[in-house]
C-alpha cells in the first residue's frame, strides 16, 4: 500500500545537509518525515516544485517589528508579513520597543500580541540592563525566548550597557548565548560632533571602523576571560572579521545583506538617509572584509536588521535622522543575486540562513530539512528575474533600500511546519506563527 503525506513537495531539487539532489519532501502532523523518491506516494495537498529549489526554511535572527509602542513605523502582524513574502519561516525580535522587553512581564506580552497575528514563528531577546542583571539567569530560560541582547552603544535609556563591569556582570549572570551591538558608545560620545548637518556621509566618520572594533576586542576579552559565549551582531569591519577568526572558540558572528551590498560614500549620496544604520554602511574595503569573512567561514549567520522608519523620520536633516532600514522582506532576494552572481554558493546561503541559526542558537527542531525537523521550507526559483520595488513591500514603513534592485532568484512558496503560508508572492494562510523552542530550555516549554 503506498505511503500517504498530509504534504509531499514534490519533484524539486533539494539543497540540505546532504548536499542538492533531486527530491520529494513528505510531511506530516507538521514535521518533514521522508526526504527522497515519493513518485508512489500520495498526499491530501501536493504542492509541485517542478523547475524550483527546496531550502531549509530561511530564519532571520535579527528584526525589530516596533511593538509595543512604535507602531506607526511597524508591527509584529506587518513585520511578519514582510518575512514570509520574503521566504522567512522565524525571526528573532529585538528588546527595544517601548515599554523595552527587559522582563518576564514584557515578554509575556509580546508573545500574547504575537499569538494569532504573526504569520511566521518567532522568538524574542530580553534586553540586558544594569538593573535586571540579577534577573537575566531566569529570563533567558523563559519559553519563547531566543536569548539576552545587550547594547554596547547606539541606544539609549537602561538598555545600554557602555560598561566593561555591566558586560561582564550580565555574562556571569546568563548560561546561554548572548547577543551584543558592539560599538563602543564612549569613543560615540567623543565623536558625535563630527558629524556634519545634512551630510549623510559623515555618519561613518562619526561612527568609524574603530569604534566598532576597539569594542569587539573588549567583548571578546571578556568573554574570554568568563569563558562566556557572545553573537556579535552586524559586523562591519575587515579588522573585526580578522579578529573574530582567531575567537571562534567564543564568538559567533552575524553579518546583513546590507553591508555585503551597500557601500559608502555611493549609497548615501544616493539614498541619504535611507542609507543609514548603525553600525553604519563602510567603504569598499570594509565590505571586501566581511565577503572574506564568508568565504573563510568566519561568518555564521545572516540576519536583516529590519529596523523601519517611516519616511518622513528618515528624510530629517543629518544627524536628526534615524538610523535603520527594512531588510527582512529583502534578504533572500538579495543574497540569492550574491549567489547568482557568484560571491557565495547556494549551499554557503543555506548555511547563513538556517543551518547557522540552528547551530548558534541551538534551536529545536528547526533549521535544518531533515526528517524529524519541523517542515519548514523557503522555495525559490533561482533563474527569475524582478526588480525589488517600493510598491510590494510589506513593511509598514513603504519603502526599502533596494528599490530598483535588479534581483535573480526569488521566494516563490514559504512553508511554515507544513503549511503553505505563501505562494507566488501572496500570503494564502495569515496568522500561523508559533513561538520558536530552544534545546537549553526545553524543559518548562508547554
Amino acid at each position: 500500500m503506498p505511503e500517504t503525506f498530509d504534504l509531499i513537495v514534490r519533484g524539486g531539487e533539494v539543497v540540505n545537509h546532504a548536499g542538492r539532489g533531486m527530491a520529494d519532501v513528505g510531511v506530516r502532523a507538521g514535521k518533514i518525515v521522508r526526504v527522497g523518491d515519493l513518485s508512489q506516494a500520495s498526499a491530501g495537498e501536493v504542492f509541485n516544485a517542478a523547475g524550483l529549489t527546496v531550502l531549509p526554511g530561511v530564519i532571520d535572527s535579527q528584526v525589530h517589528f516596533r511593538e509595543p509602542g512604535l507602531e506607526w513605523k511597524e508591527d509584529l502582524e506587518t513585520g511578519s508579513r514582510c518575512a514570509v513574502r520574503g521566504g522567512v519561516v522565524a525571526v528573532f525580535e529585538m528588546p527595544n520597543t517601548e515599554p523595552t522587553t527587559t522582563d518576564a512581564d514584557a515578554l509575556t506580552d509580546k508573545l500574547a500580541r504575537a499569538n494569532h497575528r504573526m504569520h511566521c514563528d518567532h522568538a524574542f531577546y530580553v534586553g540586558g540592563t544594569h538593573a535586571n542583571v540579577g534577573m537575566l539567569g531566569e529570563l533567558e530560560r523563559l519559553p519563547g525566548c531566543c536569548g539576552v541582547k545587550v547594547f554596547m552603544g547606539a541606544s539609549t535609556g537602561s538598555l545600554l550597557i557602555a560598561d566593561d563591569e555591566g558586560v561582564e556582570a550580565v555574562l556571569r549572570n546568563i548560561n546561554r548565548r548572548a547577543a551584543f551591538h558592539s560599538e563602543d558608545e564612549y569613543r560615540l560620545a567623543e565623536r558625535r560632533p563630527l558629524a556634519r548637518t545634512g551630510d549623510w556621509t559623515s555618519h561613518p566618520e562619526v561612527r568609524d571602523p574603530q569604534t566598532a572594533i576597539q569594542s569587539t576586542h573588549r567583548l571578546v576579552g571578556i568573554a574570554k576571560r568568563l569563558g562566556k559565549r557572545i553573537h556579535v551582531l552586524h559586523i562591519t569591519t575587515a579588522e573585526e572579521i580578522d579578529f573574530l577568526s582567531h575567537n571562534k572558540d567564543v564568538a559567533s558572528v552575524e553579518l546583513t545583506p546590507q553591508h555585503l551590498t551597500l557601500t559608502g560614500p555611493e549609497a548615501y549620496e544616493r539614498l541619504k538617509g535611507f542609507a543609514q544604520m548603525n553600525p553604519p554602511i563602510r567603504d569598499e574595503s570594509h565590505q571586501a572584509g566581511l565577503w572574506r569573512g564568508i568565504s573563510m567561514g568566519v561568518a555564521d549567520v545572516l540576519g536583516s536588521d529590519h529596523a523601519p522608519h517611516t519616511r518622513e523620520e528618515k528624510a530629517r536633516p543629518y544627524p536628526a535622522s534615524p538610523s535603520g532600514m527594512p531588510g527582512v522582506q529583502t534578504l533572500v532576494p538579495v543574497m540569492l543575486t550574491h549567489v547568482a552572481n557568484g560571491r557565495l554558493t547556494l549551499e554557503r546561503f543555506v548555511d547563513l540562513t538556517s543551518h547557522g541559526q540552528n547551530r548558534v542558537f541551538g534551536m529545536a527542531n528547526k533549521g535544518r530539512l531533515a526528517e524529524g525537523f519541523d517542515a519548514d521550507l523557503t522555495i525559490v526559483d533561482l533563474k527569475a528575474r524582478r526588480t525589488i520595488r517600493h510598491e510590494d513591500m510589506e513593511t509598514r514603513s513603504g519603502w526599502t533600500p533596494f528599490d530598483g534592485f535588479e534581483a535573480t532568484g526569488w521566494p516563490m512558496a514559504t512553508i511554515i511546519r507544513g503549511k503553505v503560508v505563501m505562494r507566488d508572492d501572496e500570503i494564502v494562510m495569515p496568522s500561523q506563527g508559533e513561538p520558536c523552542r530552544f534545546v537549553e530550555t526545553l524543559e518548562g516549554v508547554g
